[in-house]
């Protein structure tokens, strides 16, 4: 998790599933715009950073 410190810039990196859908979402070009298949990607993985960061901070973990 790299960033200014913001939730917007904390987003974990791409995983294989997250690859495959953007691989099947592209080919397929069914109604999605690109622009629309790309945010859904970058607000999924930013939604897993603030579940993972939730996790660890109720759990007591420090959070550097």
């Amino acid at each position: 998790m790299r960033g200014t410190g913001t939730i917007d810039d904390m987003v974990i990196g791409y995983t294989a599933p997250e690859i495959r859908r953007l691989l099947a979402a592209l080919s397929v070009r069914c109604r999605q715009l690109d622009h629309h298949v790309w945010w859904l990607s970058r607000w999924r993985r930013r939604r897993r950073c603030q579940a993972r960061l939730s996790y660890y901070k109720r759990r007591g973990y420090a959070l550097t």
